[in-house]
């Protein structure tokens, strides 16, 4: 199984993304993160997909979805000349004798701690799903009490 990264670029329409959805679910393909969200010009949707499957479902992906009325543009993002990003915020138990420790291990990833509570604090993180990944290996001694991850979000290098 191979992971590929698609960018859409679709009308800024209702129902896009149950469309777009509804497609992967018909025909049985896997999603393993979408996201969306408005672009510089508010009459378009940039949605990021990121899905698994052999070459030749992959091709066919790519290919269905193009042929949907509301894509305009649709391409592959590949790792070595585009951008990833994620975002996940993770809340975590924490008591005033761990609560120095979490703050450490934060400002060596570069996060942020954007709520403090008097038993959790919930801590925000950006980067590529490796760094996340890592930074939640580590802070699992710490009981991690929920986390949301908002999937790839990327762009392709250049113009």
């Amino acid at each position: 199984m191979q992971k590929k990264v698609f960018q859409l670029l679709v009308d800024n329409n209702a129902g896009v993304l149950s469309r777009i959805s509804g497609l992967f679910s018909r025909r049985g393909y896997s999603i393993e993160s979408i996201t969306a969200g408005a672009t510089e010009d508010p009459n378009y949707t940039r949605i990021t997909i990121v899905t698994l499957g052999d070459e030749d479902v992959l091709e066919q992906i790519e290919k269905q979805v193009a042929k949907l009325v509301d894509v305009r543009d649709i391409r592959e993002l590949k790792p070595e000349s585009s951008v990833y990003r994620e975002l996940c915020l993770i809340k975590v138990r924490s008591t005033q004798e761990t609560r120095q420790g979490l703050f450490s291990v934060a400002e060596v990833f570069r996060a942020k701690i954007v709520d403090v509570n008097v038993d959790s604090l919930i801590i925000e993180l950006t980067g590529d799903q490796s760094k996340i990944d890592a930074f939640i290996a580590l802070v699992q001694d710490y009981e991690i009490l929920e986390i949301a991850r908002t999937g790839i979000a990327g762009l392709g290098r250049g113009l």
